[in-house]
């Protein structure tokens, strides 16, 4: 019996709206999906409009989820993403929302999906909820712009969010550094922080089979896991010079380091010539995308998850990372310090800085103790993000917006983890410049001491250009 039926309260009809949805791998994507299919097994009929995924339009019901995915194209700057023209997505909401009069639509973002249904649903009188995933950072690293115009041009982000977000009954992020933003960037709204919320029962549970298949491993392998898209604002060219830099430096205790990287995105090729070039492409697995088992046995097989990002509004691979018990190193920008307390989970350091980087990685794999306390302390801390709690914090949104009729918060006691300190990175810095990495690229002669074998000098500048 579903949650609805046992309050008594009946089912409501809920459609989504997402500009990306699966089959896309993005954490927008990927709660949008997570949010409909739980609310479905709660007994809600929920309807998902999204762009289609091979042109045309087309409407298909899978596991109580209806999915109405409206004519798309694809974009110049992604493999795989496609958008809706504007006409083409009013026109495409307008005749979904005809058909079914919906209780309330919740949008997942202010783009063109999410503008048409914020847009006519108001017309209509239909209340809108609008859950924000966007930071203009997302899209520097796609649409690529003198650092001059950057500033402006994330103003002017910030202004047409807020011309959509502005209109609609309820607005919530997922964490309180997203709603800072918010409000910082014009939102008169009153936001709410509500997690994204994971299924911590998958990441714990033991993966009988390993799915990638790997080469015999070393009894003192230590393994770093970074997941997520390989493009700018990610910062994995910090992971591989501080991966470089611990290697050569020889601090590691004999352990044999190695990194996964798991996702795929615009720098791929350039981030496999840079590991090469610092000398460590043997020790840097890049398994692109993969499904979610291999996902799970990922994370279960790493020692320490790194999250060099530095605009994140929550992070669920972070997440699932510590439901799996593992510790975190991650840069101290965005809403990571939500998820990361120093010397208790994983450690902060400042974005950017390769050196601390290293020095924190190196720390957590040199010390088994420490290791696991941080690990069990993770699946501690990331308890209050049980996708149940997130799930029922939005069904009584939904309802205080019906009931209200006006625009409301959202209840008491949202699972928005533990409160964090702001960020040492204020705003999110400007790509690595400064950091000086030498050293980790092995400029010293071949037969110095600790040198990484066959690397080829590297500047922070090329570190950046990556």
């Amino acid at each position: 019996m579903s949650p609805s039926s046992v309050s008594g309260e009946r089912p409501l009809r809920i459609v989504i709206g997402a500009d990306t949805f699966p089959p896309d791998i993005n954490g927008a994507a990927r709660f949008a999906h997570r949010l409909a299919f739980g609310l479905a097994g709660r007994g809600h009929d929920v309807h998902v409009i999204c762009p289609s995924t091979t042109g045309p339009a087309s409407t298909e019901r899978v596991d109580g989820v209806t999915l109405h995915r409206l004519a798309a194209r694809r974009t110049p700057f992604h493999p795989t993403f496609r958008f809706c023209p504007p006409w083409q997505a009013r026109r495409g909401v307008e005749r979904v929302l005809a058909q079914l009069n919906p209780d309330l639509i919740h949008i997942q973002a202010h783009f063109l999906v999410g503008r048409a249904l914020a847009r006519v649903g108001v017309d209509r009188g239909l209340p809108v909820v609008a859950t924000n995933h966007f930071m203009p950072e997302n899209l520097f690293g796609f649409v690529h712009m003198p650092d001059r115009l950057r500033t402006a041009a994330s103003r002017w982000a910030w202004r047409d969010l807020i011309s959509v977000y502005r209109d609609v009954r309820a607005v919530t992020a997922p964490t309180p550094r997203a709603v800072a933003l918010l409000r910082d960037n014009g939102l008169r709204h009153q936001a709410t922080a509500v997690s994204c919320g994971i299924d911590l029962s998958r990441y714990a549970a033991p993966t009988p089979v390993d799915p990638v298949p790997a080469a015999p491993v070393p009894a003192e392998r230590a393994t770093v896991l970074f997941v997520g898209r390989l493009d700018e604002e990610k910062r994995v060219p910090d992971l591989l010079g501080a991966v470089a830099m611990a290697h050569r430096q020889g601090r590691l205790a004999g352990r044999d380091l190695r990194v996964e990287i798991v996702g795929e995105g615009s720098r791929r090729a350039s981030l496999e010539a840079l590991a090469t070039r610092l000398g460590i492409r043997d020790r840097v697995r890049f398994l692109g995308f993969v499904d979610e088992d291999e996902l799970v046995a990922a994370y279960r097989r790493c020692d320490v998850f790194c999250m060099p990002g530095v605009a994140e509004l929550q992070s669920l691979v972070t997440m699932e990372a510590m439901a799996a018990g593992k510790p975190v190193v991650a840069a101290d920008a965005m809403a990571l310090p939500h998820l990361v307390r120093p010397g208790r989970n994983g450690w902060l350091y400042p974005p950017g800085d390769v050196q601390a980087l290293a020095d924190r990685l190196v720390e957590i794999l040199t010390d088994d103790q420490a290791r696991a306390r941080m690990g069990a302390a993770s699946r501690d801390m990331i308890a209050a993000h049980d996708v149940n709690t997130t799930l029922a914090t939005f069904e009584a949104l939904y309802r205080r917006v019906l009931a209200a009729g006006e625009p409301v918060e959202a209840p008491a006691g949202e699972p928005v983890g533990e409160q964090a300190p702001e960020p040492v990175a204020e705003r999110v810095p400007e790509p690595v410049a400064k950091q000086v990495i030498e050293s980790a690229a092995g400029q010293v002669s071949g037969s110095a001491a600790g040198q990484v074998p066959g690397a080829t000098p590297v500047s922070s500048a090329e570190l950046d250009a990556a």
